[in-house]
């Protein structure tokens, strides 16, 4: 925080002047009549300056905007500073810097050296270990001037949130201070020197100073405005971005104001408007206010009115008016909070942030009473430290000496900092990170987070990571969590990046705590890990601010549309994972809107989505806490009420009212029974790194949980099942060797195995190249047991069910896509099905279907019907009929005779519908045919001379995946004569005893392909 520089007024005559008397060359070029003499309603001002600034760390209602008094003093010590180094260059042809450091050290340095050094010692007392190293780090770095850097690299450190406010965070202002004027001093001595090898004349010195002083006032403006947009921390607290508040003031003293003879009244108002303007400012702003950008001109303008409306003019010894807003200023008590300005500064925060520390949060009310007290260390500090070395000759005698006592304030706090930081890192044990391959295997199931120790609890020993180590303890996802000004992610692939395989993590930072356990998954199945995560960045469409930006978060939502874009057009992913803050918005019914938003292209995209359900949020800094209590852990439990409300995504998933998605959580061994709190340990595992996120240990030993909780819900396929095809068993005696075999086996109301078989969701493919399925269905595919269900006597129910005239159906492919005839040899695919039980008008529209689609239609679901189409069975509207199909060749007409396809057209089966009946097809390359079976009996040929090579060769000769699904309404059944309609009975299932897919002969003697 800057304060007056230039010295108050003597006390006694015979006291030497800081400046040589001022000299004149003649007229107009003499030194800057902004004089050497005290302005006491500069004194005046200082005391409103940082009466604001008290008001707004106090609290108190109404003053919100007090930040504003930190520019005020950047004005005053721009104009103080400048008009003391530009008379001395006038008076004397130089600047001597090395006076003029030696008077800034013993008026700022000892004053400040006695605060660290306070807060070093007491903060040892008053606040627990870990903070206690970031408060030794706080003052090393305010000793050092360099404390804003300091909090700026913290605050733009999304990942680093939920540490308490540094005691020492005020010291961002004097750093400001004490940089600008190791810049500003020898540049204007380097400027001064050119100006006066020209001509040793006032107005050429002032001139070229002013010149110097706009270019910097313009530059850092726009700077300003800029980080103002893009970065709020770096905006505010860095020196570049402030530099123009001081050149104000430094255009103050330079610009020969000296000469105008303005109208008393234009005088009155300036300065009254500038108080005025100042006192709207600090009721007006708040915390929403963007700062400092464009709102940072008034309360900078305003000031500079306030001290232009009092410089004298020619011949003007003082322009102070009985009713100028200078004669208020200039009264006893301003003046006497002037003084005290600087220490009373420099005293007040500590005393608030440690007592809070210690007594918990405080209302204004205490704050207030808790400021006020502050007075009493000022007072001392300004009596018998910084008063007595101001005024002491024989400091002030050689600036060497002066010199000698600011370097000794800045290493008795660094001493005492070392000491005390070093001694309590110590005490907390090494910062190194944690070795997670020596952690202890996680609980699969149960109540207790480890496996190896149903009862063990953080007295058992050290809890892992350490306090120290749970701070740093990030996912090692290097640069994926994109800061807030990124507005799209890098590509962020891990583990297998060459498989064609992937698990997609998508959503904000509570997204990214599940990297290594995610990464594991994706490893044991031979997959990649592709990572979309934005710090901040609510994964619902929802429009946020963003704090460290300090505005509208407009990054957001273009990462957000990117990131969306990029999987509806990318390769489709095996999983996506999504997880979310849920406290961006307590509105739940906007909530809902923006999760609909998001989810609706993610489904979109055919991948399984499961939505991991946010984790409790404790709200304080837990390493802290524990840092504090390492022997009794308990002591840092937190409100389970306020940390786990009510997910409002995960119920409306439980209820089924989200297709597509599946719903999981890790809440209950995290803040397991029902109890009011959570827990910050448990099994000895820290289980927060800050006030928000997990641990990456945590994280890892949670890591079977969320393998068996994915794998149970459907999602995510048992890391046992071959990641690439397996080689193939050995032939049976029939020469045929099994490539699959689903039976179909499991308890009532399950779903088939997803080693095996995945979910198409909605009503298109990803990207939607062909809505309705591109048959003109009218039916919504879900993943819900209501539509897909084992029934627990060895099939599968395939079920189109209707809420409203809403339909909805089921829709599973196999998970291989590689079931091909090995070169020469034969493909055979078989299933045993019985047709839904229903006919006549109830039966409108129902369109059953086994049948398999060409592998290259995975890779973005284009070259239909080039790649192939063989429909094994086919049934509409309940007719006692089946039929088979091909379709290849081109979209319409050509060799396959399309859209209608080589069919082989309907086929009676009295009994299809309440019986199970054998449907096959074989792909023979040796015989160049394929042939569709009923219960064994060939019905339908096509052989590949009704068409040209190329057409066979891309219909047949690659890999197929399988496809079960009951269709309702389409192009077919209304090309038989009946759509769904108000009759059209709902609840009828299509039951799938068992599919088979084998292969024989050939080259390869039974391969694969």
């Amino acid at each position: 925080m800057p304060f007056l520089l230039a010295p108050g007024p003597r006390r006694k005559p015979s006291a030497p002047p800081l400046t040589p008397p001022p000299s004149r060359s003649g007229g107009e070029s003499g030194p800057s009549p902004h004089r050497s003499a005290f302005r006491p309603d500069i004194e005046g001002l200082r005391a409103v300056a940082v009466l604001a600034v008290l008001a707004f760390h106090a609290e108190i209602p109404g003053l919100a905007g007090g930040f504003i008094g930190v520019d005020v003093f950047f004005v005053i010590s721009g104009y103080l500073i400048t008009g003391l180094l530009v008379r001395e260059a006038i008076s004397t042809g130089r600047i001597r810097l090395g006076d003029f450091f030696s008077r800034r050290a013993r008026r700022l340095l000892p004053s400040a050296a006695v605060v660290l050094a306070a807060v070093a010692v007491a903060g040892a007392w008053l606040t627990v270990p870990l903070r206690r190293t970031d408060l030794e780090y706080d003052v090393l770095s305010a000793a050092l001037s360099l404390a804003n850097w300091r909090f700026v690299s913290q605050r733009t450190d999304y990942l680093a949130a939920g540490h308490d406010q540094s005691p020492l965070l005020h010291f961002w202002s004097l750093a400001v201070e004490e940089q600008f004027y190791l810049f500003w001093a020898p540049l204007l001595a380097v400027v001064v020197l050119c100006a006066a090898r020209a001509v040793r004349r006032g107005r050429a010195v002032r001139s070229v100073v002013a010149l110097v002083t706009g270019a910097l006032v313009l530059g850092s403006f726009a700077l300003s405005l800029h980080w103002t947009e893009d970065s709020v921390s770096l905006a505010y607290l860095g020196t570049p971005s402030r530099v123009w508040q001081f050149g104000v003031g430094a255009l103050l003293a330079l610009l020969p104001w000296h000469l105008l003879r303005g109208p008393r009244t234009l005088r009155l108002l300036c300065g009254w408007g500038g108080a005025a303007a100042i006192g709207w400012c600090v009721v007006a702003y708040d915390a929403s206010t963007p700062y400092p950008g464009h709102a940072a001109l008034v309360p900078t303008l305003a000031t500079a009115a306030v001290i232009l409306a009092a410089i004298p003019g020619r011949g003007e010894r003082n322009v102070q008016g009985p009713y100028g807003v200078g004669r208020l200023l200039a009264g006893r008590a301003p003046r006497a909070v002037g003084r005290l300005s600087y220490t009373l500064y420099l005293w007040h925060w500590p005393v608030l942030v440690l007592a809070e520390a210690r007594l918990g949060a405080l209302g204004w009310p205490a704050r207030t009473a808790l400021t006020l007290a502050a007075v009493l260390p000022a007072l001392a500090t300004m009596r018998w430290v910084e008063q007595p070395l101001r005024r002491s000759r024989t400091v002030s005698e050689l600036p060497r000496r002066g010199l000698a006592v600011g370097v000794s304030a800045i290493v008795l706090p660094v001493a005492l900092a070392l000491v005390v930081g070093t001694a309590t890192l110590h005490l907390m044990g090494p910062a190194t990170p944690v070795d997670v391959k020596g952690l202890p295997p996680g609980a699969v199931s149960g109540p207790s987070l480890l496996a190896r120790a149903a009862g063990a609890s953080a007295g058992d020993g050290p809890v892992v990571p350490n306090p120290a180590q749970a701070r740093k303890d990030f996912p090692p996802d290097r640069d994926c969590q994109v800061a807030p000004e990124v507005t799209r992610s890098p590509e962020c692939l891990f583990g297998a990046v060459d498989s064609p395989d992937r698990i997609v993590l998508l959503g904000d930072s509570h997204a990214g705590q599940w990297f290594s356990p995610m990464l594991a998954l994706a490893a044991q199945r031979g997959w990649a890990l592709q990572e979309l995560v934005k710090q901040g960045c609510p994964l619902p469409q929802l429009a946020v601010d963003s704090p460290q930006l300090g505005r509208a978060y407009r990054e957001c939502d273009t990462w957000r549309a990117d990131t969306l874009d990029r999987l509806r057009t990318g390769p489709k992913p095996k999983l996506i994972v999504i997880a979310s803050l849920n406290r961006y918005t307590t509105d739940r019914q906007l909530l809902t809107a923006a999760w609909e938003k998001t989810l609706k292209p993610l489904r979109a995209t055919g991948a399984p989505i499961v939505y991991i359900e946010d984790t409790p949020v404790p709200g304080t800094d837990i390493p802290a806490c524990v840092s504090g209590a390492p022997d009794g852990a308990a002591a840092c439990a937190f409100s389970r009420a306020e940390a786990v409300p009510a997910d409002p995504l995960a119920r409306r998933i439980a209820s089924g009212a989200v297709p597509g998605v599946r719903s999981i959580s890790v809440n209950p061994v995290l803040c397991p029974g029902d109890g009011p709190t959570c827990p910050a340990v448990r099994d000895r595992i820290l289980l927060y790194r800050d006030d928000a996120h997990l641990t990456n240990v945590a994280a890892v030993v949670l890591a079977p949980r969320l393998e068996r909780l994915l794998t149970g819900s459907g999602a995510l396929p048992a890391a046992t099942a071959p990641a690439t095809p397996a080689a193939p068993a050995a032939p049976g005696a029939d020469g045929w060797t099994e490539l699959l075999r689903d039976d179909f086996e499991g308890p009532a109301g399950s779903r088939p195995s997803p080693a095996d078989w995945q979910y198409d969701l909605g009503t298109c493919y990803p990207g939607c190249p062909a809505p309705q399925w591109g048959t003109g269905e009218i039916e919504t595919m879900t993943d819900s047991t209501d539509n897909v269900r084992l029934d627990g006597k060895g099939a599968l129910e395939i079920v189109p069910t209707r809420e409203g005239e809403q339909w909805s159906s089921g829709r599973i492919e196999t998970v291989r896509s590689d079931f091909a005839p090995p070169p020469g040899g034969v493909l055979r695919i078989e299933a045993s099905i019985a047709l839904p039980d229903v006919t006549g008008p109830k039966a409108a529209g129902y369109w059953p279907a086994f049948w398999t689609l060409g592998a290259p239609l995975r890779d973005g679901y284009t070259g239909w019907p080039g790649v192939g189409e063989l429909d094994i069975m086919e049934s509409v509207n309940g007719r006692d009929t089946v039929f088979g199909s091909m379709h290849c060749g081109v979209l319409e007409g050509g060799p396959c005779e399309e859209p209608v396809g080589l069919t082989s057209g309907p086929q009676a089966c009295a009994s299809c519908r309440t019986e199970f009946h054998a449907y096959a097809v074989e792909v023979d390359l040796g015989a160049r045919e394929v042939r569709w079976y009923l219960d064994g009996r060939v019905y339908h040929r096509v052989s590949a001379g009704r068409m040209d090579a190329g057409t066979w060769k891309r219909a047949v000769d690659h890999g197929v995946f399988l496809i079960l699904n009951v269709a309702i309404g389409g192009k077919l059944p209304a090309a038989d004569g009946a759509t769904a309609g108000p009759a059209t009975e709902p609840g009828h299932p299509m039951r799938v005893d068992q599919v088979t897919v084998k292969v024989k002969g050939g080259e390869g003697g039974g391969g694969s392909g």
